[in-house]
């Protein structure tokens, strides 16, 4: 008796079991197609894409991503992006965004970097000037001009432009293989029509040197000239011109007019105190006496 009641019990957990795992993966097929998000097509990098680079056919490829994982704006075809210019790095497996490609049109290399309103200036350089080649694209550097100013005598070094973004070194707008700053002839800056031209002037009235920023660092700090004879403690400061001394107008008073001359004359009634009456001597002189 126990055990075919037992046995009874078995049977039914079984079916009970059976019958569960059923219910749970047709709700799971029939919930499955529904709710599965289908993918589209979105470009990525095959590679890392370096500034300055004309977008091929190996650079890029298509993969499928759920639609809500995408970024506002991508592209779904390869047409849309080959042959256009990179204007800030890409990396493998990256979405290739608008933002980080040149208009259509607008070709490759330094003239894609440029944007509009703005100038690429050249300026050679050797070691020191691009501060131990560590000057790069992406750096922001101060240009400093050492010179003689008109009418003075010693050299003196003055801030002509600060926060000025490197966009090349020389032919090349990427480091090398390896990482390392390359060793180049010139280095490209950015900068506004005013400021090339006065970057313009300044290489050709001295020395030019860079001063590396840091790129977070957008502060521009109003910085005095130096001259070499700041440089030097000890030195005598100059005297400064002697000024024409300089004398007060002598304020001249006019003596104040003579008092006018009284006659006084007391007048008696009764026995009461004589009165005083004082008559100008200027009057008195002008009455017709008779």
């Amino acid at each position: 008796m126990n055990r075919s009641r037992l046995l009874m019990i078995g049977a039914l957990a079984l079916a009970l079991g059976a019958l569960v795992s059923v219910a749970v993966y047709r709700n799971l097929l029939g919930r499955g197609p529904s709710s599965a998000e289908s993918g589209v097509n979105v470009v990525i990098a095959a590679n890392d894409i370096q500034v300055g680079t004309r977008i091929g056919e190996h650079d890029v490829r298509i993969v499928k991503y759920p639609s809500s994982a995408l970024p506002a704006v991508t592209y779904g075809a390869l047409s849309k992006v080959l042959g256009r210019g990179v204007i800030l790095p890409i990396s493998r497996g990256e979405f290739i965004l608008p933002s980080k490609l040149a208009p259509e049109n607008a070709g490759a290399g330094l003239p894609a970097l440029i944007p509009p309103g703005m100038r690429a200036v050249s300026v050679r350089v050797n070691e020191v000037v691009s501060v131990a080649n560590f000057v790069g694209p992406g750096t922001r550097v101060d240009v400093l001009l050492t010179g003689t100013p008109n009418g003075s005598s010693e050299s003196q070094t003055t801030t002509v432009l600060q926060n000025v973004a490197v966009i090349a070194a020389g032919h090349n707008l990427e480091r090398s293989a390896n990482g390392e700053a390359q060793n180049v002839p010139v280095i490209t800056l950015l900068a506004s029509p005013e400021d090339a031209e006065r970057l313009t002037l300044a290489s050709s009235q001295g020395k030019i040197q860079l001063a590396l920023r840091n790129p977070l660092d957008a502060h521009q700090d109003p910085v005095d000239a130096a001259s070499e004879r700041g440089l030097y403690k000890n030195e005598a400061p100059v005297a400064a011109p002697p000024r024409p001394a300089v004398h007060p107008a002598k304020r001249v008073v006019a003596p104040p007019p003579p008092a006018p001359s009284v006659l006084s004359i007391e007048v008696y009634q009764g026995e009461k105190k004589p009165d005083v009456v004082n008559f100008p001597e200027q009057s008195n002189r002008n009455e017709d006496p008779k």
